[in-house]
């Protein structure tokens, strides 16, 4: 069991005020395991970096900044994920080489981008959005990980579009959405939501399954 988990998010923006809010809905969306590692006296600290490029400039950097901690790189996939871990995607794509100190476990992909997560919890976005919301707009697959990233967000926008919210919109929307899914139903739906939940429930040492 560590002592602190740190996770290095890609998104958030540019603005304190956009990195603060999306915090926010990544800390509800983990409000479990949250919870579970302050009983343990684990420290619990998420950061939201800005560009894919400054998740792993960051991440990086606190491997020597924060060496007892267990820090983790949460970065959208951007691509189907079709190589034997989540190093030898992002050296695939990104051409970023895995630091020698750390392993899989560190490296955790939203597949294809966080907009999947939205569209694993049909009920939450139907609620969240309201009057308006084109329900037959949203791919309805069971492996959400399977939807191209080039239909992920104008999926979502073209569902929206009507609707009392207004347009999906990834800095006005994004967190509030976090806050309310349903982490059974995004676990369910994509298979590296669940390796994560699993990977951070293991370095707690949570043993009851929290989705």
């Amino acid at each position: 069991m560590v002592k602190e988990i740190r996770i290095y998010i890609e998104g958030g923006g540019d603005s304190k005020n956009q990195k603060s809010s999306l915090r926010k809905g990544f800390s509800k969306f983990f409000l479990k395991l949250v919870k579970e590692a302050t009983t343990k006296n684990i420290k619990w600290n998420i950061i939201m970096c800005g560009t894919r490029n400054n998740a792993f400039r960051d991440f990086k950097n606190a491997l020597k900044s924060h060496p007892h901690a267990f820090n983790v790189l949460l970065v959208d996939a951007e691509a189907p994920v079709n190589k034997k871990s989540p190093w030898e995607h992002l050296k695939f794509r990104d051409n970023w080489d895995k630091p020698t100190e750390v392993d899989d476990d560190n490296c955790h992909l939203m597949v294809q981008t966080m907009e999947a997560w939205f569209i694993a919890d049909f009920a939450t976005l139907k609620k969240f959005y309201g009057q308006g919301f084109k329900e037959n707009a949203i791919p309805k697959n069971a492996n959400v990980e399977t939807i191209a990233k080039d239909n992920l967000e104008p999926t979502l926008k073209t569902a929206t579009g009507r609707t009392t919210k207004g347009e999906y919109h990834k800095i006005k929307h994004a967190s509030e959405l976090l806050e309310s899914l349903d982490v059974t139903q995004v676990r369910q739906a994509s298979p590296y939501c669940d390796r994560l939940f699993n990977t951070l429930r293991s370095r707690i040492g949570y043993l009851q399954d929290e989705s």
